[in-house]
């Protein structure tokens, strides 16, 4: 069978040097650093011809060698991209001429915080733990692109799933979710009870003045 026959990928592959493992993570940082949105790894290893495996791992030791430098690599699930470290975030600020003093009311902290750690989450939940309506907040949020709908959950209304985006890494200066800080069990337990999915009613609020 001639090579105009074969999958657009396996033809790819056969053209393509064989890479070692420092080539893989050389050529990652540099499709990283001209991606215009974050990439997963199954389309890295696309361009590179290579095992999604060999780029995860390749990825892996990216991220270790760039924690000492001025650049960061961050994870959201399965998408990557580059960043810059959270400590020029000053300097940055300055050379860029930008104003990033705005900052997030408590309410909006708060809402965050519960999202970050019980993700997906629906609004009923969120309203459950903190006891007052969240539409305001909830729409703040994605205004500032720190929340997204991730799915929704599957029960009657089927009610929208919300999660923290790219942008809420970037906002708290976080390589990925796993370096949250920790919540101690007992804080993680009352999260969760309180958090359970309603099955015949949705949580009651207080007075649905919007919050901001």
């Amino acid at each position: 069978m001639s090579d105009s026959h074969l999958p657009e990928n396996e033809t790819r592959q056969e053209t393509l040097p064989q890479l070692d493992d420092e080539e893989i993570e050389l050529l990652l940082e540099s499709l990283l650093f001209v991606a215009s949105e974050p990439a997963t790894a199954d389309r890295l290893a696309t361009a590179l011809g290579v095992e999604t495996e060999r780029v995860q791992a390749g990825l892996e030791r990216l991220e270790q060698h760039l924690k000492q430098r001025g650049i960061r690599l961050q994870r959201l699930h399965n998408a990557y991209q580059l960043v810059s470290a959270p400590e020029a975030a000053d300097v940055i600020e300055i050379f860029l001429g930008l104003d990033l003093s705005t900052k997030l009311s408590r309410a909006a902290l708060e809402t965050l915080a519960i999202i970050a750690y019980r993700q997906p989450i629906t609004r009923p939940q969120i309203e459950a733990i903190r006891g007052v309506n969240s539409d305001g907040v909830i729409r703040t949020l994605l205004h500032r692109g720190l929340i997204e709908e991730v799915g929704r959950l599957e029960q009657a209304g089927r009610p929208i799933l919300y999660g923290t985006t790219f942008a809420f890494l970037q906002y708290f200066g976080l390589e990925n979710l796993e370096t949250l800080p920790p919540l101690d069990e007992e804080a993680l337990a009352e999260l969760a009870a309180r958090a359970e999915p309603l099955q015949d009613s949705e949580p009651k609020t207080a007075s649905p003045a919007a919050e901001t």
